[in-house]
């Protein structure tokens, strides 16, 4: 019988089962009866306690993942050594919910729209890690567990920092310090960055390259490079471009945006990479609503070809987007704007004519700019209404004098008596 089950931590904590065990440690279950909630409980082996770099390692973990309070992030309680042996452990949340590899073995590969959704919160947690000036440097589906929190399904949160880079730095900024040794590769060979891969030095971009091999794995169910041996991905990580994906899951439909997206996210150069998360989740947000970036060129890794069908780049913009040597970019068709019918002359009204001419659609509807006949018509009305009334007041007050009779001439007859 495992000797934790049954065993206290600190008076408060209670292990009831083992949930699995890894190359560091064990997790285990627990009940923490005063706060009435369940724990998860990580503790090292008892054999690696005398490994001076294990031991560093794990309580990085510990102090790594204390600093984090993102809700995507698993959040940790306390840590410390067990009274009995001396063993260090970790307490943190319970997580019910399968992780991201074990979802994929039981429902299969996920559509873009639900992985979009989940690896945008996977970005958000990382984004909060690498501004603490955290390097995640194993991020992997195991490594992500899909919970329901507050009501919400498919809630992903982000755990096993045990080989996470932490300095000790208010702010970690792309090139600057060294983040890991030169010469010492960790992580997962699936996964690795190219740079990590050779032992360079690491920094926040490197887990951008595993977010884009995890989101590749989550939509087709495969790896982007096909290989049987796990050590040979380190190879592919560092010199052959990642087969594009409609190539690798030719039976799957994916939207003309999601190779671009992904492409970038897995370049060689880490300088044409998404420098940071939020940059990552942006682009994943467009495969949510089918809506292209007004920045319409993502650069491939050199080899990498994409079909013209399979992508289609629209820029939003007025003005023609810089275009990076390497880039693939297919402009979709635009549909040529349709031509309205020439207007009748409206009689009796002069048109304008010259560039700047108004023009209508019909009488009834005016264009801006223009002048529709039914104004045009009101203003003559008008004009002849104020005319004649001016007419009337001018006769009104200046009456023509009536024209004097002729006086008749005096006759030398007398008048009849």
């Amino acid at each position: 019988m495992d000797p934790y089950i049954g065993q206290e931590i600190l008076g408060q904590f209670r292990i009831l089962e083992k949930l699995g065990q890894g190359g560091m440690g064990s997790v285990y279950k627990a009940e923490q009866p005063s706060m009435d909630r369940l724990v998860a409980v990580k503790i090292l082996h008892p054999r690696l306690a005398s490994r001076p770099d294990l031991v560093t390692r794990f309580k990085r973990e510990a102090r790594a993942m204390s600093r984090l309070t993102h809700p995507n992030t698993v959040r940790v309680f306390l840590y410390g050594e067990m009274e009995m042996g001396g063993a260090l452990y970790i307490v943190m949340e319970f997580l019910d919910g399968p992780d991201l590899m074990r979802a994929l073995r039981r429902e299969g590969p996920m559509d873009v729209k639900r992985a979009a959704r989940v690896m945008v919160q996977v970005c958000g947690a990382l984004e909060e890690a690498h501004n603490a000036a955290i390097v995640h440097r194993d991020l992997k589906p195991e490594n992500v567990v899909l919970t329901t929190q507050g009501g919400i399904q498919d809630f992903p949160k982000v755990l096993d920092f045990g080989l996470a880079k932490i300095r000790d730095m208010p702010q970690h900024r792309v090139g600057g310090p060294i983040l890991t040794q030169q010469g010492m590769v960790f992580g997962t060979p699936e996964f690795m960055s190219p740079e990590q891969a050779q032992g360079l030095e690491l920094d926040r971009r490197t887990d951008i390259y595993s977010l884009g091999v995890i989101f590749y794995e989550m939509i087709s169910g495969k790896l982007p490079f096909k290989v049987q041996n796990p050590m040979d991905f380190v190879a592919h990580h560092i010199k052959s471009p990642p087969i594009p994906i409609h190539e690798r899951a030719p039976e799957r439909q994916f939207g003309p945006l999601v190779w671009p997206v992904i492409a970038r996210s897995l370049e060689k150069d880490p300088n044409r990479r998404y420098q940071t998360a939020v940059e990552f989740a942006a682009s994943l947000s467009t495969l949510l609503d089918g809506q292209a970036t007004s920045a319409a060129s993502f650069s491939l890794p050199p080899g990498a070809s994409v079909p013209a069908s399979s992508v289609s780049v629209v820029d939003t913009s007025p003005r023609v987007p810089a275009v990076r040597p390497g880039a693939a970019v297919v402009p979709a068709a635009r549909p040529a704007p349709a031509s309205a019918p020439a207007p009748a002359p409206a009689p009796a009204v002069p048109q304008a004519t010259g560039p700047h001419a108004p023009v209508r659609t019909s009488a009834a509807a005016p264009r801006a700019g223009g002048v529709s006949r039914g104004v045009v018509l009101l203003l003559v009305a008008i004009i002849a209404v104020l005319a004649i009334a001016l007419v009337a007041v001018f006769m009104t007050r200046s009456p023509t004098p009536a024209p004097e009779l002729p006086t008749p001439a005096a006759s030398d007859e007398a008048p009849p008596a």
